[in-house]
């Protein structure tokens, strides 16, 4: 999961502070690295590193970020390495000079690889899907031909649109797209079956006119006083020219609306709206959909008091305590300055991490028979760890509810979710998991509520993609063999691999 940004600002206004800001507020989408490319004319400023947004980029760089356009993006890596190499935004000299920022994963990126070394003729330097990606683009775009008009070089949005549809012929699996053509404008599309979000935002700018925006989440457009527009359709490229022409057009055969469920359940800010849902409202239904569940499940437990997980764990919490009539307390007090435990890469640094992340409360478990509220459990080992501070902390009894369903399969389209055998719920019931995080029990989402409390928006969704629940995977083609492939490249000992062996060589990058 990767948070993407791109703008088309005034002449005369630097892009740079503008995708700055919206990457701060995009942080949460990737902690490993972060990248910006701008354009001024014909020439290309980059600045991208390992590290979070505000470590990343000092007063000097932002200086020689130089012209009104350009794209960002910060990264959680699920395939290839954490090496500064593979921060985004990519780049490409041919055709036109293309940077290409990418959320989301190929499901066939070493058929694609292949094919582009023996029949598109073009070299791939990383491991990274999002590399292939651009590099197919740039292939397809580059077949279309060359236009002059008085004798300058030119680029007909029609050849564009046309090498996005060929994209969606090639690539399979989950992808949202922002790219930067050099001198031409900025291009967004998104998957065929709207898997990873991508949503459009329009401001006035300084001198009158429009000033556009594309990103990950809506919320990045508030931070910047954009109006939200509209969503990216499944399949949809639009194509904003340097002077601000704002283009649309369909790319896809058969487009369906299948948004990843687990944005709404952990990846996404509460405050934002994905596919016309608000996070927020869907965290409130799963909180109140637990609660009706718990009375016919454990109908002689006793809960004094709901005490949510921070911080994705707190909505589902204040709504279930609610609907309860049990006190809601903050029972844990939350490091701000530890990232998300759940996108670390390797079991040590995790666990490590969630010693430092959270401290409890005494005065709010002593005694008491505490419910504990999450978003998820994956691994599991978090949630155990967490168990055992409320029993440290005084707790009589700990209950645990879980705002989403067991976690069983992986997530194939760029949720970084491990190898299925280290899922905690991986071959075991829901009392064996209880007894496996030290819980007095646990109950879990059903998958059919979660459906119901993520629906409702303003958008026509066809469905959600729930594959890491049930294993149905909507692009239809994984099966068994690429599972496995999967499963040896995400386990955490093939990340200690990957982390002590990234010396990639990467393009000059300003120190």
């Amino acid at each position: 999961m990767c948070g993407i940004i791109g703008v088309v600002a005034q002449a005369g206004t630097p892009a740079s502070p503008i995708i700055y800001d919206g990457l701060t507020v995009l942080q949460h989408r990737g902690q490993d690295a972060a990248g910006i490319v701008t354009c001024e004319g014909e020439q290309l400023f980059q600045r991208k590193s390992n590290g979070l947004v505000r470590d990343v980029f000092q007063q000097r760089h932002m200086e020689t970020l130089a012209g009104h356009m350009g794209v960002g993006h910060v990264r959680y890596p699920t395939a290839g390495t954490s090496s500064c190499a593979e921060a985004q935004p990519f780049y490409t000299n041919s055709p036109h000079g293309i940077s290409l920022a990418h959320n989301g994963n190929l499901t066939n990126a070493d058929e694609l690889r292949t094919q582009l070394y023996k029949e598109d003729l073009r070299h791939v330097n990383t491991n990274s899907d999002s590399e292939v990606l651009m590099n197919i683009f740039a292939h397809e775009l580059h077949k279309r031909g060359k236009m002059y008009i008085a004798d300058e070089l030119h680029l007909d949005v029609v050849d564009i649109f046309e090498a996005v549809s060929k994209v969606h012929e090639r690539c399979r699996g989950g992808y949202a797209i922002i790219t930067m053509i050099t001198g031409y404008g900025i291009l967004g599309f998104r998957d065929p079956w709207g898997i990873r979000p991508l949503i459009i935002g329009r401001r006035e700018g300084a001198n009158g006119g429009d000033e556009w925006v594309l990103a990950s989440e809506s919320v990045a457009l508030h931070a910047l006083g954009c109006e939200i527009v509209r969503d990216v359709d499944p399949g949809e490229a639009v194509f904003i020219t340097a002077g601000g022409q704002f283009y649309e057009k369909q790319c896809a055969e058969s487009p369906t609306y299948t948004p990843c469920i687990f944005e709404h359940v952990y990846f996404a800010r509460p405050d934002s709206i994905i596919d016309g849902i608000s996070v927020h409202r869907a965290r409130l239904k799963m909180g109140r959909k637990l609660a009706a569940r718990i009375p016919e499940v454990h109908p002689d437990s006793k809960i004094d008091v709901v005490i949510p997980v921070p911080d994705s764990g707190r909505i589902a919490a204040m709504e279930l305590a609610k609907d309860l009539d049990v006190p809601f307390r903050e029972g844990f007090v939350k490091n701000r300055y530890v990232g998300r435990t759940f996108i670390m890469p390797g079991q040590a640094i995790r666990k490590d991490s969630v010693r430092k992340k959270l401290n409890p409360i005494p005065y709010e478990f002593e005694g008491k028979n505490v419910l504990l509220v999450d978003d998820s459990i994956v691994r599991g080992n978090t949630s155990a760890k967490i168990v055992q501070m409320a029993r440290d902390a005084g707790a009589s009894k700990v209950f645990f509810a879980s705002a989403a369903p067991p976690v069983i399969h992986p997530n194939v389209y760029g949720i970084d979710m491990p190898a299925k055998t280290e899922y905690i719920a991986h071959g075991r019931t829901e009392k064996q998991v209880s007894e496996k995080i030290g819980a007095d029990w646990l109950i879990y989402q059903t998958l059919d509520d979660l459906i119901d409390a993520c629906s409702g928006g303003d958008r026509n969704i066809d469905s959600f993609d729930t594959s890491c629940f049930n294993g149905e995977y909507v692009t239809g083609d994984i099966d068994q063999a690429y599972l496995e492939k999967l499963e040896n490249a995400r386990n955490d000992s093939a990340k200690s691999a990957q982390i002590k062996n990234d010396e990639i060589i990467e393009i000059h990058n300003e120190p």
